[in-house]
């Protein structure tokens, strides 16, 4: 067996954590893939997976050779899309990541758009909450919301989104309009827990402004935090994207416009390197435009 078949297996099975799914997405037979590991872990004189009756398990000189494995399968493909047709037709996989809802909300509709028109590349989503690596995770695209550190990869700006307070019109008719931020001493408080989270809320795009707050309700969920607002219990602050339908329909009401935080930006990122794939360059052009014309997030 050749060491770049054995690699695509290797790749497989420490996605899927198993021997016989990862023989049947490769159209290939178990035994196949379990003498591919022995084969590359007689190279790599290391184990690669732990391996009992009931899971498999990647090792750590497993992780670090997933993450080589990756880069170099990642090289080879763009060398032969750069000599072949693949360069000028899209094909192969596409993976995308971005922050969860916002992948559902606004990228998916694309990458569905792009698969329709490219019947060769097949799409594979990693909408989480986590910052992801394009490298190490084997990612062509990548949408960041908010500040970005210096990194190696492109960054294309497709606009950016306002943090909001806002509230359903029940509660307000019960509870008052708050008029400034010190108003929200007075008012029940619904946090989102998801990521980052500080009891510390600044407002204001000029002099800032700190506000110590204590919420009633902190959930783990955007999704939990918006229901709780829905059915009036309080006032909470999102990324206006999170609740832009709900606004739209009226169902929530946004406060506090004049002390909003300046918005934050929104960036397409692909890593830089010698060539750039026709399916990647295709699905940044379809994805940029269609983000720089969506009202919400311009």
């Amino acid at each position: 067996m050749d060491r770049y078949s054995a690699m695509k297996i290797f790749v497989k099975v420490a996605e899927t954590g198993n021997f016989a799914e990862a023989a049947r997405l490769l159209y290939t037979s178990a035994p196949a893939v379990t003498r591919a590991i022995a084969y590359l872990e007689d190279m790599v004189n290391a184990r690669l997976f732990v391996r009992t009756t009931r899971a498999v398990k990647i090792t750590e000189p497993g992780k670090r050779y997933l993450r080589d494995c990756r880069r170099i399968l990642a090289d080879i493909e763009a060398s032969e899309a750069a000599a072949g047709e693949a360069q000028s037709t899209p094909a192969g996989i596409l993976t995308v990541t971005a922050p969860a809802l916002f992948g559902k909300t606004f990228v998916l509709p694309v990458l569905l758009d792009y698969l329709k028109q490219y019947p060769r590349v097949t799409g594979r989503t990693v909408f989480v909450n986590r910052v992801t690596n394009l490298v190490d995770e084997g990612i062509d695209v990548a949408v960041r919301v908010g500040r970005l550190p210096d990194s190696g990869y492109r960054a294309i700006r497709v606009g950016s989104v306002r943090s909001v307070m806002f509230g359903a019109p029940s509660y307000f008719e019960r509870a008052g309009i708050p008029n400034g931020p010190s108003d929200l001493e007075k008012h029940s408080l619904v946090a989102s827990t998801t990521g980052w989270f500080s009891q510390e809320w600044t407002f204001g795009s000029g002099p800032i402004r700190t506000l110590t707050v204590h919420p009633r309700l902190l959930c783990d969920s955007d999704d939990a935090a918006i229901a709780a607002v829905l059915a009036g219990w309080g006032l909470s602050r999102l990324l206006v994207y999170k609740i832009a339908q709900a606004l739209i329909d009226g169902r929530l009401q946004s406060v506090l416009s004049d002390f909003e935080e300046p918005p934050e930006p929104v960036h397409v990122l692909h890593p830089e390197g010698r060539y750039t794939s026709a399916k990647v360059r295709a699905f940044l052009d379809l994805l940029v435009d269609q983000l720089r014309a969506n009202k919400i997030l311009n």
